[in-house]
């Protein structure tokens, strides 16, 4: 008896993903040559900041999102770390606030006033972390506490990543123990065993998720891959469902990710991935093939906004709020 392979229907399967014109990339940038498994490049709707090579410490670049094409080498760099810097990102709730951590062991924030960032979850109360150790840890950063722990989330040597979805569950990167890539699903009130996992191949470049909360579609790129994986997190088996894959030439050095409130919707932009060259920074639009000129409701649910749903004092002191949202419609024009 033969089976016929059913495939399962999603408006985000055929999701197109493009390249920008050259004019619209950013060159002529000496990307940050450290072997650290990082993204590299952070991205918000003013600004794109990149680590880049530094001598005498770590630097990275802050460019406004308009500067585009070729970069003067004379452009100012921002520094201070006494090591290379590892990693860069930007606070969610004031676009002139940046954080950058360091080979040195500091972390820096520069920019605006005051400002409070939440925690691996849309509320604010956990965080994940994925370390050295091999183990996955959900942490109360306010009573400084592991609420739960996974010892081996993947089996391999090579390094793991891990993120909060919307429900709470955790999203999970790593290497089995013959060195293919994985993907893995967790519910956090049960780690013994994953609700799904998938193997990827046998590449050895770490793989770096990036969450959309608003349509529960997890990008997932590998670092020195030439392609964007995309998959749908659903919460019937096998709960992590590929999409598709975009496919470039070259290979990424890194990648940025920009959030949803800064995107095209009157071109049913659904993602935009700012890609690390050796010498430049490529932005790649992703997109939602739609015959229709007006809004989509169903690709823009009312997302994250800028606005902070409590003060630092108020997270403190205990309070759990989540993110204050926006509708993305009032950015919609028709094309």
């Amino acid at each position: 008896m033969s089976f016929r392979k059913v495939v399962r229907q999603s408006k985000f399967r055929h999701v197109f993903g493009q390249p920008v014109k050259t004019e619209q990339c950013y060159d002529d940038i000496r990307v940050s040559r450290v072997t650290w498994d990082s993204t590299f490049c952070a991205v918000n709707p003013s600004f794109v900041a990149i680590i880049v090579e530094a001598s005498g410490g770590g630097a990275f670049l802050v460019l406004p999102l308009h500067k585009t094409g070729r970069i003067d080498k004379s452009y100012p760099t921002v520094c201070g770390h006494t090591g290379p810097v590892l990693d860069i990102d930007w606070c969610p709730h004031n676009d002139h606030v940046i954080a950058s951590g360091s080979e040195d062991c500091t972390v820096m924030v520069r920019g605006g006033p005051g400002w409070a960032w939440g925690g691996g979850r849309g509320d604010g109360s956990r965080f994940c972390t994925a370390c050295k150790d091999k183990s996955v840890r959900v942490i109360d950063p306010r009573r400084g506490t592991v609420v739960a722990e996974k010892e081996r989330a993947h089996e391999g040597a090579r390094p793991m990543r891990a993120i909060f979805l919307a429900d709470g569950k955790i999203f999970t990167t790593g290497f089995s123990r013959m060195s293919e890539r994985q993907l893995a699903l967790w519910d956090t009130e049960n780690l013994e065993e994953p609700m799904g996992l998938q193997e990827l191949d046998s590449s050895n470049g770490a793989l770096l998720p990036f969450y959309d909360p608003d349509t529960n579609v997890v990008y997932v790129c590998g670092k020195g891959d030439s392609s964007i994986r995309y998959f749908e997190i659903t919460e019937e088996p096998p709960y992590i469902h590929f999409l598709n894959t975009f496919t470039s030439k070259e290979p990424q050095r890194g990648m940025g990710w920009m959030p949803k409130r800064g995107l095209d919707v009157s071109k049913c932009e659904i993602a935009r991935f700012y890609k690390l060259h050796e010498r430049k920074c490529e932005p790649i639009i992703m997109t939602v093939p739609r015959k229709s000129d007006l809004f989509q409701d169903d690709l823009y649910p009312d997302t994250a906004g800028p606005e902070a749903a409590m003060e630092a004092e108020e997270w403190v002191a205990g309070r759990t709020a989540g993110p204050v949202l926006v509708s993305l419609r009032q950015a919609y024009g028709p094309p």
